[in-house]
C-alpha cells in the first residue's frame, strides 16, 4: 500500500495518541481478536496458552491472573478462561491447585493461533525496515518512561 509523503514538520506535529490508538485498538487488536475467534479464543486465552507453554507448571491461577490483568482491557474473569481451556482438554492444572500446563492439544491450538497472529504481525510490518521498527519501539519506550511508565521490555 502506498502512503503519501509529507514534510517532516507536519509529521512531527502529529498527535502520538491518535496514531498509536489507531494501530493498537482498531487495527492490531481487532485483527488479532478476529483471528483468535476462529477457534473461539480470546486474547486472555492466547496469553494463558503462551504463558503456560513458556513456563510449564510454573503458573498458578493466582499468579497468572496477576501477571495478565494489567494487559486486559475487557475486565476478563480469568478463572473462566482457565476453566474453558481445561474443559477443552488444552490445559491441565495440578490436583493441589498448583501449576498450569499445556496438553498436546493445547500446544497444537496455541501453534494454530500463533500462525493466525503472525499473519497480522507480518501485514503490520510490510514495507517497514527492521531498523525503523526498532527505532519506533525505542521512541515509544522513551515516551512511556517520560510519562512515568515502565519503558523496559516485558519479561
Amino acid at each position: 500500500m502506498t502512503i503519501e509523503t509529507y514534510a517532516p514538520e507536519l509529521i512531527a506535529a502529529q498527535p502520538i495518541g491518535a496514531w498509536t490508538g489507531e494501530v493498537y485498538r482498531r487495527l492490531v487488536v481487532e485483527g488479532l481478536r478476529r483471528r483468535l475467534a476462529v477457534e473461539d479464543l480470546t486474547q486472555p486465552h492466547w496469553w494463558t496458552l503462551n504463558h503456560a507453554a513458556g513456563r510449564p507448571g510454573g503458573w498458578t491461577r493466582t499468579t497468572l491472573t496477576e501477571r495478565l490483568t494489567p494487559y486486559d482491557d475487557q475486565d476478563t474473569a480469568f478463572d473462566a478462561v482457565f476453566d474453558d481451556l481445561i474443559a477443552r482438554g488444552w490445559l491441565n492444572e495440578d490436583a493441589d491447585g498448583g501449576g498450569l500446563t499445556l496438553t498436546e492439544a493445547g500446544e497444537a491450538g496455541r501453534l494454530r493461533a500463533r500462525e493466525r497472529n503472525l499473519e497480522i504481525n507480518e501485514r503490520a510490518h510490510e514495507g517497514i525496515d527492521p531498523a525503523e521498527f526498532v527505532t519506533t519501539i525505542n521512541v515509544l519506550r522513551r515516551m512511556v518512561a517520560n510519562l512515568g511508565g515502565n519503558g523496559n521490555l516485558p519479561d
